[in-house]
Order: structure tokens, then C-alpha cells, then sequence
């Protein structure tokens, strides 16, 4: 009996395991929250109490996260789990200085299979074995003691109200320093983990929770028509671009000759265009929404969009992808996936992008009515594995990375894998092209191609894509964007449209000016949000 007592004895109680926890995450699973206060505050300007100050603060708030949603036997679990995502959280945030933000979720619940494995490398491992699986077996191995219904929810009580008076404290202490560090520098606390990553799930959570809610469609564009006057036929390809940087573009003044076939294409690249955000899964639904910018992206779920618009005006409307899927803009129209060799016909180490146009002349000839739009989404640029989006031949700038664990790499060799891909794009819009100057004389053609965000490569320590679009840089955000019309089309002046392409134009632009190359009549096109509008003369009659 007294064995069994000391057993007992030896274990810990739902509060101690908590705070071991949260002081453990605290300590060792925040390098990049340390690193980037401490760049702010250097403890030389007189922070150093206050900078101690963020320990009782950032913990405790850790403590009070932990401590509402553990309880007799959810304690376990919920710590364990909370570990492995932390050290996963720690990785990404160490090796990339990407933020785990709503949107990185929703980008993440909308990453495939071959996406996911691409960012797993030794030192993700290593994170997730020694601050993820390590001590998840020790929470796991450690007796908890139960002392009663009763005791453990005043002793809960007590735990999260001491730590709320003592957090509370803490910032009226030091006003000021708190002052500043939430208003002027609201990006750090986004570093915090687990913190902000719980923030972001109990936010992404509700969204998703609050779009399920809705049973019916939002119609957009109900009164969309293309007027009987319009007797010429459009035949237009949109290129949605993946991880695409409008700065390594040689049309937009980069020094390296990246777009050596599309300068001999006479096309306009426009030098000021913005994404609406840092990720797939926002500017791609964004693009085709009307008024994305304004939308969360899982609008895209309850509100028709560009492509709706145009199949109920009449248009034929083909979507083919060699990325992960459309992010639900091509729910409702025709759809092929082009990431397996079974239907893409250029496959090598991976299924290439050229290989959606392989069955384009197929699909227009047996379409013989009827304007059409074919909407290409690229695998492009897609990080980290650069060096895997282009075929061998295309190997210009050397040396490259050749790993998916980009700090292995100089910021030479992964710049140069990056510069590879930027130059196999530029190999796959002029066959795009090719395409459509084969069919000029019997349709209006043009193309339009837009990445759908930019990529950080190593500037000011940050990589790949996916921070806050408040704090997120230019290099992440301005993103190239290219049209080319054939000699009908609409008798578009590129004079006057060179004139424009230095102006600002963003995502939103995107769906009224699909909207116009089709000259679409809708109230929901705005002539003002067409990149094309007073650049082109009226349709002939």
C-alpha cells in the first residue's frame, strides 16, 4: 500500500504539467519571436526588465490558452498535440520567417500531398523529434494526479486567475514599453508561438464554421450578356502564374535575361501590378472574385465568379491545372487535372506546364460556337523546390540549390534555381502564344498571364511567401503580369496601352477586364476596373 502511495505520489498535477509545458514552449520554441524583439528593442536602449518582461507575459498567456482547453483527460492529448505543432510552427518560423497566420492555414489546408512532402527535410525532423516528440512522450510517460472534481476546478481557477492578475500587471508595469510593442509593432507578437498559431486555428476554425452555415449561392451577374452585335469570335487564354516575382522579369528591367522568347512576342508587361495576397488559396479565389480584395477567400464558396459570369453569357470555359486544383473557382465549369502522366503528355521527374497545351487545338476545334476562354493554372515557380520546376535544358544560371532545404543553400544558388523556373514560364507563355497565333484568323485572340503572389528569397532573412499582407514585403506582393492580342483583337491601341502598364493595377482589375475582352454587358462590370478601357475602339457592327 505504500508502494502504491509513493506511486501515486510521484506524479503531477493537470496545473505543474501545464506550466512545465507552456515554460517549455516559451523557452525553446520561440528562436524567431526572441530574434526579431530584440532587433526592435535592443536591450542597450534601457528594455532590459521589459524584455524580461515578455517571459511572464508571452508565457502566461500560453498558461491561460492551455489551461481553458485542458482537463482531466483531454490534458494529455491536447499538450502532446500542441508540442508536435509547435515544433513544426518553430521550423517554419526559424527557417523561413513565415508567420502562421488564418491565411498560412487555409493555404495549408489547401496544399496537396506532393506540396506537403516537398517541405519535409532533416532539419524539419530534427525540430519535430527534439521539441515535438520528446517531450510529447514524456507528457505522455508522467503520471497525472486527479484529486477530485471539486479541488481541480478551483485549483484551475486560482492557476488562470493569478496568471491574468500577473499578466495584467505586468503591462500597467510597463505601460509604455506594452504601449509600443502592440500598437506600433503589432508583426512581433505574430512570431509568438503557440500563441498566435492558436489564434490563427480558433480564427480559421470559425470562418470555416460560419461559411458552412451557407446553403445558397450568391448570383453575380445575372443580367451577364454578349450583346448580338458582337459577331466576331474571342478565343482567350488566362495563365494563372504560381510564386511569380514581377522584379526577375527581364520585360519589367531585370538584368538577367529571363524572357527571351516573350520579348520577341510584342507583348506588354505591366510593372505595378499587386496581388491581393501571400498565398495561393487567397489570390487565386481573389482574382475571379468581384471585389475580392474586399472577400475573405472562402467567398469563393459562397459567391459566383468570373467564370460563372462568362458560362452564363454564352462563353466556353475550360479550366486545366498542373497545381494543386482551382482553390473552388472551377467548381462549376469543365475541369482537368494535368498533374499525372496519364493526362499530361510532358512529364519527366515531374508533370510540366507546356503539357496543357497539348490537346488545346482539340478542344477549340470542337468547340465551333461560342466565344472561349481557357484558363492555364501553372505550377510555375512553387517553392522550395525550385530547382524541380524546369527541365534540364533550361539549367541557365548556375550553381543552383538542389535541395528543398533552402538553408543548405548560398542565396546565390537558390536565386539562380528561381531564375530557371522565371525562364521556363517564359518558354511555356510563348507556346501559349504559338496557340493562339495559329488560330488568329478565325478568332479575336489574347492572352493574359498573372502570378497569383510573389516569393521571398532570402531578403532580410525571409523565404517563401504566406506573411500577413499588412506586413508582408513588395517582394511578395508584386507580381508580373503580361497581356499579347492578336492582330483583330478588338483593335486594342498598345500604344495607349503601354502608356497605362506603368500604372497600378491589382487582382481586382482581373475580373472586369476578362469581363471586357469578352465585351460582356453586366451590372457587375465596372468599365473603370478594365485595364483595357479607352485603349480599345468599339466593337464593329
Amino acid at each position: 500500500m505504500q508502494g502504491r502511495s509513493l506511486m501515486a505520489n510521484a506524479g503531477l498535477t493537470g496545473n505543474s504539467l501545464i506550466l512545465l509545458v507552456s515554460a517549455f514552449l516559451s523557452l525553446f520554441g520561440n528562436a524567431t519571436f526572441v530574434a526579431n524583439v530584440l532587433k526592435t528593442y535592443p536591450p542597450s536602449g534601457g528594455n532590459a526588465w521589459a524584455l524580461l518582461s515578455l517571459i511572464i507575459v508571452f508565457g502566461g498567456v500560453t498558461v491561460i490558452l492551455l489551461g481553458a482547453a485542458c482537463f482531466k483527460r483531454s490534458t494529455k492529448p491536447v499538450l502532446i498535440i500542441v508540442l508536435l505543432l509547435s515544433s513544426l510552427a518553430a521550423c517554419f518560423m526559424d527557417s523561413y520567417g513565415v508567420i502562421i497566420s488564418d491565411d498560412m492555414l487555409r493555404n495549408v489546408t489547401h496544399s496537396d500531398t506532393a506540396e506537403a512532402l516537398e517541405l519535409f527535410n532533416v532539419k524539419l525532423l530534427l525540430y519535430l523529434l527534439v521539441l515535438g516528440i520528446l517531450p510529447a512522450l514524456v507528457v505522455c510517460k508522467v503520471p497525472l494526479l486527479w484529486n477530485g472534481w471539486r479541488s481541480e476546478v478551483i485549483s484551475r481557477l486560482k492557476l488562470l486567475g493569478v496568471t491574468i492578475v500577473l499578466v495584467a500587471g505586468t503591462v500597467l508595469l510597463f505601460g509604455s514599453f506594452y504601449a509600443s510593442f502592440f500598437r506600433e509593432h503589432k508583426e512581433l507578437r505574430q512570431h509568438a508561438n503557440p500563441g498566435y498559431y492558436l489564434y490563427s486555428t480558433i480564427k480559421y476554425a470559425a470562418e470555416v464554421f460560419k461559411t458552412g452555415a451557407h446553403a445558397a449561392m450568391t448570383t453575380v451577374g445575372a443580367d451577364a450578356m454578349i450583346p448580338a452585335s458582337d459577331v466576331s469570335r474571342e478565343l482567350v487564354i488566362m495563365v494563372v502564374g504560381e510564386t511569380a516575382r514581377a522584379d526577375r522579369f527581364s520585360l519589367n528591367g531585370y538584368a538577367r535575361e529571363t524572357n527571351p522568347q516573350l520579348k520577341q512576342k510584342n507583348v506588354i508587361s505591366f510593372t505595378n501590378f499587386w496581388a491581393c495576397g501571400t498565398s495561393t488559396a487567397v489570390s487565386v479565389p481573389c482574382m475571379f472574385l468581384r471585389g475580392g480584395d474586399s472577400k475573405n477567400s472562402s467567398a469563393i464558396m459562397t459567391d459566383e465568379n468570373l467564370l460563372d459570369v462568362l458560362q452564363r453569357s454564352g462563353v466556353n470555359v475550360l479550366w486545366l491545372d498542373n497545381n494543386s486544383d482551382s482553390k473552388g473557382v472551377a467548381s462549376r465549369v469543365e475541369y482537368h487535372d494535368f498533374r499525372s502522366s496519364k493526362v499530361n503528355p510532358v512529364c519527366d521527374t515531374e508533370c510540366r506546364d507546356e503539357g496543357m497545351l497539348a490537346g488545346l487545338q482539340t478542344y477549340i476545334d470542337a468547340h465551333p460556337k461560342g466565344d472561349i476562354l481557357i484558363v492555364l493554372h501553372q505550377m510555375g515557380n512553387h517553392g522550395p523546390g525550385y530547382f524541380r520546376r524546369y527541365p534540364p535544358e533550361f539549367e541557365k544560371f548556375r550553381p543552383v540549390c538542389k535541395s528543398s532545404d533552402l538553408s543548405l543553400c548560398s542565396r546565390e544558388e537558390i536565386g539562380n534555381a528561381y531564375d530557371n523556373a522565371i525562364l521556363y514560364t517564359d518558354h511555356f507563355l510563348a507556346k501559349a502564344i504559338a496557340v493562339l497565333e495559329k488560330n488568329d484568323s478565325k478568332f479575336e485572340t489574347a492572352l493574359f498571364y498573372v502570378s497569383d503572389h510573389g516569393e521571398s528569397l532570402g531578403e532580410n532573412g525571409l523565404y517563401l511567401h504566406g506573411l500577413p499582407k499588412a506586413i508582408a514585403p513588395d517582394t511578395q506582393l508584386n507580381v508580373p503580369a503580361v497581356m499579347w492580342f492578336g492582330a483583330n483583337f478588338h483593335a486594342v491601341t498598345p500604344s495607349l496601352l503601354r502608356m497605362k502598364s506603368k500604372m497600378r493595377f491589382t487582382h481586382n482589375n482581373v475580373f472586369h477586364t476578362i469581363l471586357g475582352f469578352f465585351e460582356v454587358e453586366s451590372a457587375a462590370y465596372r468599365p473603370g476596373m478594365d485595364i483595357l478601357s479607352g485603349v480599345k475602339l468599339p466593337q464593329k457592327k
